[in-house]
Parts: C-alpha cells; sequence; structure tokens
C-alpha cells in the first residue's frame, strides 16, 4: 500500500516506518522543514521524503495525493507544557488534523491511524490495569486535544466512511528517543547516568508508568495499518507498572554504577499511577509486547553510548 507518514523523521515515526518499509509499502514521509532524513534509504526502499507544514491545506492535500493510508504522529506539544498554551495546542494540533480529515475526504482516502496518549487522556485512575472503556478525565490540554482529535476522527468514520484506529501509546521508550527534550524517563536516566550527570525526579519516585519499547510500538502500528475489524481505538502497552525508582535501580544495575539523584516536589499534572490493559489489542491485532523492560533499558543504553561516542 502506500502511506503517508506524517511525523515519520522523529523518534517514534522513524521506527514505525523502518517497520512499514519491511512489509514493503510505498511510504511518503511528511517532516517538519528542515528535518532531514534520519537515515540513508537503500534503492530497493520506496521512500518519498517532504517536508511542509501541517497547517497548510495545500502541503497536506499534496502529501496525501495518491495514498491509501495516513498515519497521523505529528504534535506540535509536550504534555508538560502544554497547558502554557492551550489556544496554540488547539489551532496547530485540532484544527490542522481537522484540515488533514477534509482533504483524506476530498482526496478519497480511506483509513487513518492514530497515535493517541495512553499516558494522559484517562487522567487519575478510577481503576488499574486501565482499559479502554475507562473514564476520560485529561489534566493537561495536551490530553484533552488527543481526546478530541479522536472524537472527531470517530466522527469522520461515521460520517464519510473513513476508518480510523485509534492508538493509545503507553510509556514508549528506545533508540532514537530525544533526550534534549527531557520527554521520556528512561531514555534522559540513562543519558544522564551514562555521562555521569545527577538528574531531577519529580516527586517522591513513586510514581508509575507502564513502559513499552519502541519496536513493539511499531508492531503495534503495522497490525493496525492491515486490521480490518470494527474495534477503533486500541490501549497499546506493556501492561505491567514501573516506579521511577525501580527504574533507576535498573539502570545502576545494568551500567554496574550508582547513579546521582535529586527529588523535586511532585507536579500537579503527573497521575500517581498509568497501566493500561492490552487485551482488545492483543485480541484484535493479534498484537503483543515482546521486549522486556530489561532488555530494552539495556538495547537504549547500547544506542545511547554510541551517540555519546560519536
Amino acid at each position: 500500500m502506500k502511506i503517508t507518514v506524517f511525523g515519520g523523521g522523529g523518534f517514534i515515526g522513524s521506527t514505525i516506518v523502518d517497520r512499514l518499509l519491511r512489509d514493503n509499502h510505498e511510504i511518503c514521509v511528511f517532516e517538519r522543514p528542515r528535518v532531514d532524513p534520519y537515515r540513508q534509504f537503500n534503492d530497493g526502499e520506496k521512500v518519498h521524503w517532504m517536508t511542509g507544514d501541517l497547517t497548510s491545506v495545500h502541503d497536506v492535500t499534496e502529501a496525501i495525493d495518491g495514498s491509501d493510508i495516513v498515519v497521523h504522529l505529528v504534535s506540535t506539544t509536550l504534555p508538560k507544557s502544554s497547558n502554557d498554551d492551550p489556544i496554540y495546542d488547539v489551532q496547530s494540533n485540532l484544527v490542522a488534523t481537522l484540515q488533514l480529515l477534509n482533504a483524506m475526504v476530498a482526496k478519497n482516502v480511506k483509513k487513518i491511524v492514530f497515535i493517541s496518549s495512553g499516558g494522559t487522556v484517562y487522567g487519575d485512575p478510577v481503576y488499574l490495569p486501565i482499559d479502554e472503556k475507562h473514564p476520560t478525565n485529561p489534566k493537561v490540554s495536551y490530553g484533552i486535544t488527543k481526546l478530541a482529535i479522536e472524537k472527531y476522527l470517530l466522527l469522520y468514520q461515521y460520517q464519510h466512511g473513513i476508518k480510523a484506529n485509534i492508538l493509545r501509546v503507553a510509556n514508549p521508550y528506545g533508540e532514537r528517543q530525544r533526550v534534549e527534550t527531557a520527554q521520556g524517563a528512561i531514555a534522559v536516566f540513562l543519558d544522564k547516568a551514562l555521562r555521569k550527570q545527577p538528574f531531577e525526579i519529580w516527586g517522591d519516585g513513586t510514581v508509575t508508568r507502564d513502559y513499552l519499547y519502541i519496536g513493539d510500538v511499531a508492531e503495534a502500528f503495522a497490525r493496525a495499518v492491515q486490521y480490518d475489524g470494527n474495534e477503533s481505538v486500541f490501549n497499546i502497552s506493556s501492561g505491567y507498572g514501573t516506579s521511577l525508582n525501580e527504574i533507576i535501580g535498573k539502570i545502576e544495575t545494568i551500567l554496574g554504577h550508582p547513579v546521582e539523584r535529586t527529588y523535586r516536589p511532585g507536579r500537579p499534572f503527573d497521575v500517581p499511577a498509568s497501566v493500561l490493559d492490552n487485551t482488545l489489542a492483543k485480541r484484535e491485532l493479534g498484537w503483543e509486547p515482546k521486549v522486556a523492560l530489561d532488555a530494552g533499558i539495556k538495547l537504549t543504553a547500547t544506542w545511547l553510548r554510541s551517540q555519546i561516542h560519536e
């Protein structure tokens, strides 16, 4: 199939593109201006790399022309900073996605796979693990906007027959994660530890998250691209909770030396625990995570070492 991947050059997107290429799909990667390809593609890989503005109807229409499926991975905001400017969050993400959906209607593109946020759309857990029927009460604009996009995807599915698959991804980590954005505890902590630098923890370290290796995330998207069933919304997760203190313990064991950390007051938008039930994805997509946390941390550490020594 021909697939347009919006945000195909980033940490998550590049891994998904590499996985889709293994299935011999033809890929159009749409990225921001001045974002270069993350690697050299060989002659056998059908990749067209284009840059543009997601808020431009012209750019988006050009990107999806002739495509069978859209994979939408773009977010202009981060959970921790999205509350600073909710209007920008809505304009650059929600409005841009509506323009994309209208372009899909015009160009008769019949399927979209969207990355939502398993970590923010649910808010404080009423029960654990969290399944797809759990209440959604986000505490950050990022989660509210993701949820609004989900609702519009389902509206367009109902109105225009555009098949929508929404993947609520837990906390991904792994190679190519950008530590400079301080997004993703495992990569950030590992990078600091490898450089023998101290790092900060918000709260007492008991905040618990569901960490999922990036290769497993990419596999879920490859399955969702092929999926033709009736379900729309899936949790993509390990199904296990791990606290920040436990993560640090694993890093110390893997690196073989203690790490220096400072505990800061907790942040009001951090939910105490987020562990997602992935039963539906296992049943419908035939997907389940393969890489255990310790193995994934080792893979990430190896990659980070190679970056530090370049």
